[in-house]
């Protein structure tokens, strides 16, 4: 739920406040991932399971880095 408030908040945000929101979600997805491994490493879900949610939680991280990306880059002075 964090996470879908965190960018939720930052798509409403003008683009030089939006950073920090996705930041937060990122490491919110991250921290996800490690409580995913976790329950695969004591048997609290299949393997199934957890290859399916690992993809798509994957390719959350990788949509989120590239608004990340994105963003600091239209941030950032021209120098």
């Amino acid at each position: 739920m964090e996470i879908i408030e965190a960018l939720a908040t930052a798509s409403f945000l003008a683009r030089e406040e939006k950073l920090p929101y996705v930041r937060m979600s990122i490491r919110k997805v991250d921290t996800l991932k490690v409580f995913l491994i976790m329950l695969w490493e004591t048997k609290s879900i299949d393997n199934k399971k957890y290859i399916t949610l690992s993809e798509k939680i994957d390719e959350i991280g990788k949509m989120l880095g590239g608004w990340n990306g994105q963003l600091q880059k239209q941030n950032s002075p021209n120098i």
